[in-house]
């Protein structure tokens, strides 16, 4: 299967602590890949080494459209963003006083086109452009069923519905890869269930490939298609769900459970 996202021998050192050691990963075309682990384990560092928000002290992140390969290392986060990969964080960070269309719309923008002086001017192409936003971002809440809510403001929905929100966003900016870190987290099993059943359907019709931290076993075990184990900042264990399943090392480590059980 084609790489989308490689990452290849990352370590990232705060001083003299290295929170990441020599992380090598692939994501290939279509593929929900988990990142899991015990909290401590360095896997949020990894995402944010990925993303921009930290510069690797060592490896490299390289991000391939088609023919084109870029190496992201110390490219700044909306960079990367407009390169084609988009995340959400563990805290939920919407807009709270905005409505819901607006988040959505400010996800865009890093593919609009517009300057100052169109703005100003308020010429066709930059009306037409205007337009396009607001109904590329009104399809994106429908694919993640806030449509209905688009004009209430974000800090009045439900805490899952903010979640799905900060996902309608990250689709706003057009990537091909979609890291998620912890999307669970807070929810209960109904509003879990329905995640899972959403990340599948915006894979298929997004033509994504997917890169999530995750705590909810259950969720990882049942959608991914590969899962990367990491402990103390360095990958433990790599395989399918039913391979990681059955690994020792994954079951002292971070199942909590003796091999033999």
């Amino acid at each position: 299967m084609k790489p989308v996202l490689e990452v290849r021998g990352l370590s990232r050192f705060f001083g003299g602590l290295k929170a990441v050691s020599e992380i090598s990963l692939t994501v290939g075309e279509h593929e929900i890949v988990a990142l899991v682990g015990p909290n401590g384990a360095g896997k949020t560092t990894f995402f944010n080494c990925v993303t921009g928000i930290y510069t690797p002290s060592a490896g490299d992140v390289l991000l391939h459209n088609g023919e084109k390969t870029t190496r992201l290392n110390g490219k700044k986060p909306h960079q990367i963003t407009a390169l084609g990969m988009a995340r959400t964080f563990q805290n939920i960070r919407l807009f709270p006083g905005m409505t819901v269309l607006e988040n959505v719309m400010l996800g865009r923008h890093c593919r609009t086109k517009a300057g100052v002086l169109g703005a100003l001017l308020r010429s066709a192409a930059t009306r037409r452009e205007e337009q396009d936003t607001v109904d590329r971002a009104y399809e994106l809440l429908r694919s993640v069923n806030l449509h209905n809510a688009y004009a209430s403001t974000a800090k009045n929905l439900p805490y899952g519905a903010q979640r799905r929100l900060e996902i309608a966003r990250a689709l706003a900016t057009g990537p091909s890869v979609l890291l998620l870190d912890e999307p669970a987290a807070g929810m209960n099993p109904f509003e879990t269930r329905e995640l899972e059943n959403l990340v599948k359907e915006i894979r298929k019709k997004y033509n994504l490939c997917v890169l999530l931290i995750e705590h909810d076993m259950n969720m990882v075990m049942s959608m991914s298609d590969r899962i990367y184990v990491m402990e103390h900042g360095s990958c433990i264990a790599e395989g399918t769900p039913e391979q990681i399943r059955h690994n020792p090392k994954v079951i002292k480590a971070y199942l909590g459970e003796e091999s033999d059980a």
